[in-house]
């Protein structure tokens, strides 16, 4: 007897099978938290509450500033895509397929972009290069006795600059797992009939890592186009606006009234429109030529000798990931010690009197660790369980629409923050039910579940399909139920990709900023909106030892991750 068999059988002697009862609570959770905000926007952009209205759209996409928010979205998303892709294979070729040493230490450094969040980044680029009030700047300044700053990061190539930086690392990662599995005879056939290497190079392997590529490519441009922090942090004090801060700005212009609600509305579609395209261009590509490059062999790609080259390739590479990972790191350390932002960085200027009023003297703080800490737990363990619910209904349970069910949770991760945060205001704002969320942490919750979801979707996804129905088939014929056999069986073998995926959630949700911008109340502050605060409110100190603080947990919470994960690889 299969095992639906078994739940056909139980199905017959309860009425409702344990298996329809949670197809249903699946639906009915990704209705209330993905399908009721993304149907909000659209409704309410094109009806004015009385009567359906293009004319709000169509003036709201015409406006100057709103064009040339869409503008620079454009420029920098692109240009920002270009040079990422650039030295991300660069650095995927030179550390998966050359003999450069030192390998281990420079992956190290590769993973600290992942876990510094991108508006701590930008903040750190800003003290160093903001004019003539950023320390790099003056250094040169005084070095080279010039009377302008060299450099200026509060520009659109400035934004361009510090997003190149920080996302590089997800085309790299993409390329240099593509590289090592390489088929190696592919590029020797090619050696032996007399092509040089850099022939071989642009003719036979980086066409064939064309998915990997694509695929860095689109997180790059995706995350470009919806990002907030960096944007907000670089170029808000010049004026400088992409479209997720100007659906910010909007907002706050219109002090959260519904005409402002609606024009926010208008430019998130806009948002998912741009998002949508490059999503169909990648698929695009990647439905033209074959892109078999994993063969049935165990061999593993041959190094290249870079020979007189190495050294110097040595020096640059670990040169260029000294300015971009360890100098903003240290920077934000220093500043968070410094008695005043300015001072140079002498022994008398250091104090450690920042921290102590950070987490003594300030009521915000403290309120935003607690929110940050609470919504981080929750959102990690109703993800946990939604997550891990769904992964069952689709791979075990197998319901008619099933496909469905995980486009929909997978949904929100492929939208802006600020498009989810829009949404969630219009749905939860006593719309439906006369539930209103809005201003209280438990809307940030909301849309924390809804974008996060799936990533405990995905990683409880890969081990429930590790799991032979046998299993389960077996328990059940000993007379366990179908309850018994989920618990005793199935849950303890995906236990560690469970504990991972909640982690994964808990990660993002204790450094997100731009989701939690739109959504935060008075008493619902987050560590990132309360690092943000303190930034543009001009108390930079404290802003740097909270950040500190926020790095250092993140750290710690990315090792744990990485242990579970290693203990899941040996079951």
């Amino acid at each position: 007897m299969t095992n639906k068999d078994f739940l056909k059988l139980e199905g017959k002697k309860s009425g409702i099978s344990m298996d329809k009862i949670m197809t249903i609570f699946c639906y009915v959770a990704l209705i209330a938290v993905v399908i009721l905000p993304v149907f909000m926007i659209i409704y309410y952009t094109f009806w004015d509450g009385s009567k359906i209205d293009f004319e709000m759209f169509r003036s709201v996409l015409f406006q100057k500033e709103n064009l040339r928010a869409m503008k620079n979205t454009l420029i920098i998303a692109v240009f920002a895509t270009l040079f990422a892709t650039l030295v991300g294979v660069f650095f995927a070729w030179l550390l998966g397929r050359s003999d450069i040493p030192m390998k281990g230490f420079m992956k190290f450094l590769f993973s600290i972009p992942f876990m510094i969040p991108p508006f701590l980044a930008a903040m750190s680029w800003d003290m160093m290069f903001s004019g003539r009030g950023g320390y790099v700047n003056k250094l040169l300044m005084s070095l080279f006795n010039l009377a302008n700053a060299p450099l200026n990061i509060n520009s659109i190539p400035g934004i361009i600059i510090i997003e190149v930086v920080y996302y590089f690392p997800f085309v790299y990662m993409q390329v240099v797992s593509a590289l090592e599995r390489m088929d190696p005879t592919l590029e020797e056939s090619a050696r032996i009939a007399g092509a040089n290497q850099m022939y071989v190079i642009r003719k036979i392997t980086l066409p064939l890592t064309v998915p990997a590529i694509s695929s860095g490519v689109l997180l790059v441009l995706i995350t470009s186009l919806s990002n907030y922090g960096i944007p907000s942090m670089v170029g808000y004090s010049k004026g400088i606006f992409t479209l997720p801060t100007m659906i910010v700005e909007l907002m706050n212009r219109s002090g959260g009234s519904f005409v402002g609600i609606r024009q926010a509305a208008a430019l998130s579609i806009v948002l998912v429109i741009v998002v949508a395209i490059a999503l169909v261009i990648q698929r695009r590509l990647l439905t033209h030529g074959r892109y078999d490059i994993i063969k049935g062999k165990s061999m593993r790609p041959m190094l290249i000798k870079l020979r007189g080259a190495k050294i110097p390739l040595l020096v640059f590479s670990l040169f260029f990931l000294t300015l971009i990972v360890i100098a903003p790191i240290v920077m934000i350390l220093l500043v968070s010690f410094n008695r005043a932002y300015g001072l140079p960085f002498t022994m008398e200027n250091f104090t450690v009197m920042h921290y102590v009023n950070v987490f003594t003297k300030n009521a915000m703080v403290k309120d935003s660790v607690k929110n940050s800490l609470f919504l981080a737990f929750s959102a990690g363990a109703i993800c946990l369980v939604l997550g891990t619910m769904l992964a069952y209904v689709i791979y075990k349970v197998k319901p008619k629409g099933g496909t469905i069910l995980e486009m929909l949770a997978v949904l929100p991760y492929s939208l802006p923050g600020t498009v989810m945060s829009i949404g969630c205001i219009l749905a939860w704002s006593g719309a439906f039910f006369g539930i209103s969320l809005y201003n209280t942490i438990w809307i940030i919750l909301v849309a924390y579940i809804a974008r996060y979801l799936s990533y405990v979707l995905k990683s409880s996804s890969a081990a429930l399909q590790q799991v032979h129905p046998s299993l389960e088939e077996a328990a059940r014929s000993c007379g366990a139920s179908h309850y018994e056999a989920l618990k005793d069986v199935t849950l303890p073998l995906i236990k560690p990709a469970m504990l991972s995926g909640f982690f994964l959630v808990f990660l993002p949700c204790m450094r997100e900023l731009t989701t939690s911008i739109l959504l935060y109340g008075p008493k619902s502050r987050t560590l990132g909106v309360a690092i943000y605060q303190l930034r543009i409110n001009g108390q930079i100190n404290q802003a740097a030892a909270l950040s500190v603080i926020t790095i250092l947990l993140i750290i710690i919470m990315n090792n744990l991750v990485k242990y579970i994960t290693r203990d899941r690889r040996k079951l």
